[in-house]
């Protein structure tokens, strides 16, 4: 038997997802963006996003972090207004594609930082591509990485980087979720190291 606590819970989820395809379509409009040229900066097809827009297709973190990027603004906008407060201390989580994804970034900017955890159960490679350029660090857990014709599993400490018009999809090995660290940025943009250790030996 579910709780009443259970059941407004998951009522106030879908309102909040219902929420999403009107919030994107009056951001665009607000802004005089076409359909046409968003799918041009996103990689989304035309269709997707009007069907995303009109709650035809549920929002996903590979649709909506290409949008956030695009509109330049934060991905907890695009999901529900955020709380008020000062936002270098409560920066909210959002749920997304049966995820949690913290963002780390408050300002819009050519790279945006996330803080992803994946469940288990996300184990079916289902890849996607769209405009940008990403990098993740696995913080802790197994995540399995699609890449092109890469299948890829990566452990706590590594970290990939890749041109998001590749087909990709990133989840777990179903042994269990897993925490990373994401660093997403426009087309062009890579993030670069600056310094790096000394290789043992080196004098």
């Amino acid at each position: 038997m579910v709780s009443d606590e259970g059941e407004g819970a998951a009522a106030a989820a879908r309102e909040v997802l219902d929420e999403v395809g009107p919030r994107l379509r009056r951001l665009r409009t607000e802004r005089g963006v076409t359909l046409s040229s968003l799918a041009a900066a996103t990689g989304i097809s035309k269709s997707t996003l009007s069907r995303l827009e009109s709650g035809q297709r549920r929002p996903s973190l590979e649709l909506l972090l290409p949008i956030s990027q695009a509109h330049q603004v934060p991905l907890d906008e695009l999901v529900g207004a955020p709380e008020v407060g000062d936002p270098r201390v409560r920066m909210k989580p959002v749920r997304a594609h049966g995820g949690t994804v913290v963002p780390l970034t408050r300002q819009p900017g050519s790279i945006q930082a996330y803080k992803m955890i994946i469940p288990a159960e996300r184990d079916t490679p289902d890849p996607r591509t769209h405009e940008g350029y990403e990098w993740f660090y696995v913080l802790a857990g197994r995540l399995r990485l699609v890449l092109a014709d890469h299948d890829l599993v990566l452990g706590p400490g590594e970290a990939a980087e890749f041109d998001t018009r590749l087909p990709h999809w990133f989840g777990t090995t179903g042994e269990g979720p897993v925490e990373i660290l994401s660093l997403f940025g426009r087309q062009g943009e890579r993030m670069h190291v600056r310094a790096q250790p000394k290789k043992r030996g080196d004098g």
